[in-house]
């Protein structure tokens, strides 16, 4: 039987070229008056998930 990926995981995150996770950042969705504008160009970037948190989500990707 074949096992399947994490629905949300799959919507989240990409795979780069060197086997890295890519992922979006919070805090861009609402209540965006009270913030700079630097800060919030920095937020729609993408960003890397962390080493520590790496290996759970390759597991929920099936990687």
């Amino acid at each position: 039987m074949k096992v399947k990926k994490n629905s949300s995981a799959k919507k989240r995150f990409k795979l780069t070229g060197t086997g890295k996770i890519k992922r979006k950042k919070a805090f861009k969705r609402h209540i965006l008056t009270k913030k700079g504008t630097k800060q919030k160009r920095r937020l729609g970037q993408t960003g890397l998930v962390d080493k520590a948190d790496e290996k759970l989500v390759k597991r929920m990707l099936n990687l």
